[in-house]
């Protein structure tokens, strides 16, 4: 006789579950984890005294509002506190925007080798995904607003975009803004934003404060090297914070997350570090692949996207498995669209020249 069992409503099995990088290799060996985009780094000494002083009153509930956090992410780039909202990381952000703003029969998009989670929130708010083409691995605002329909209500732009690297100039996400229609929602995720150094780029702080349609993300899991603890905040219209509000969990931060979180983006010195040494060895190490013939597309985040040739002996998968054997992790992106492609995270120094000489050795190994 059958058992009655619940069931998901139609299309949650459909969803490809996110597969984050790997993070162990085999024989116990400690790694070379360059499969996350972590900093190098680690967080700053400050947020960690704060993360263990607030251990000390953890039967208590957290500040539901994450008051302390809010307003130093406020004071630090002179925001309005009650429009910040913070949650476990931006990707709890990005879902929860989905569920508020999208409904069966409408439609998301987003780029093509964009950030996997949008396409999963997509689809777990019962909407439909609709895909851009990109140009040379970046996004195409005419190829965005080509997809428009009337069924459109959520555009995700990853900018900086992960896994790719590459990035959109404010003018072009300006323009991308006052061609959609009013009731499309821009979602900016600027997880990488701290890394870049160019003149004409722009996280989306002044989109926010001049629309109504645009959220801007950002994340501590990044440069600040708080990504154990999951801490994001979202800038946004009065109107969206408060939709936000009304869904997310009432203490979807812990206690010590908050205090971490403001005391880590207090600590400038520490993050200017963390860019410096970013600014170093993010060329170097994509000068010494490009040696080696191979393609990289360029980044102006904390990893590089390496492409391979399509022969099984020189290709992407086959120096996975090479750099794994010398205990290097590094991030297959096929589910990207990107099948010959690794991402390689900038590590310390040691691991970046050890990185290095195992795609020399691979490539040595597998010239024909």
């Amino acid at each position: 006789m059958a058992v009655a069992q619940p069931k998901p409503r139609s299309g949650v099995l459909d969803i490809e579950a996110y597969v984050p990088g790997e993070s162990a290799v085999a024989g116990g060996v400690r790694p070379i984890k360059l499969s996350s985009n972590e900093t190098p780094l680690g967080p700053s000494p400050q947020a960690i005294a704060a993360y263990r002083n607030a251990a000390g009153n953890l039967e208590r509930y957290p500040d539901g509002q994450a008051t302390a956090l809010r307003q130093a992410i406020a004071r630090r780039y002179g925001l309005a506190a009650e429009r910040i909202v913070c949650g476990a990381g931006s990707d709890e952000l990005i879902s929860l925007l989905a569920h508020a703003y999208l409904a069966p029969g409408d439609e998301g998009i987003f780029s093509e080798h964009g950030f996997l989670l949008y396409r999963i929130v997509i689809l777990a708010a019962g909407a439909t995904p609709v895909v851009a083409p990109e140009r040379a691995y970046k996004a195409d605002v005419d190829a965005i607003l080509a997809k428009v329909t009337a069924k459109t209500k959520i555009v995700f732009l990853a900018n900086p975009n992960n896994p790719t690297g590459t990035y959109l100039a404010i003018d072009e996400v300006r323009r991308l803004r006052e061609a959609l229609p009013g009731h499309v929602l821009l979602v900016l995720d600027a997880a990488y934003a701290e890394y870049v150094r160019r003149n004409d780029y722009e996280a989306g702080l002044e989109l926010v404060a001049t629309t109504e349609n645009t959220v801007m993300t950002r994340t501590f899991s990044k440069i600040f090297g708080l990504a154990g603890l999951r801490i994001g905040w979202a800038y946004c219209p009065a109107a969206i914070a408060d939709a936000l509000n009304r869904i997310r969990g009432p203490f979807n931060l812990s206690a010590p997350a908050i205090a971490a979180g403001a005391a880590a983006i207090e600590d400038q010195i520490h993050v200017e570090q963390a860019a410096r040494h970013n600014e170093v060895w993010l060329p170097w190490l994509a000068g010494e692949v490009e040696k080696l013939g191979l393609e990289v597309t360029p980044s102006v985040a904390n990893f590089l996207l390496i492409h391979f040739p399509k022969e099984a002996a020189r290709g992407a998968v086959a120096c996975d498995e090479h750099l794994k054997s010398r205990g290097i992790i590094v991030r297959r992106v096929a589910g990207y669209g990107l099948p010959d492609a690794l991402r390689v995270t900038i590590g310390t120094e040691d691991e970046n020249r050890k990185v290095a000489a195992a795609l020399q050795e691979f490539a040595g190994r597998a010239a024909p």
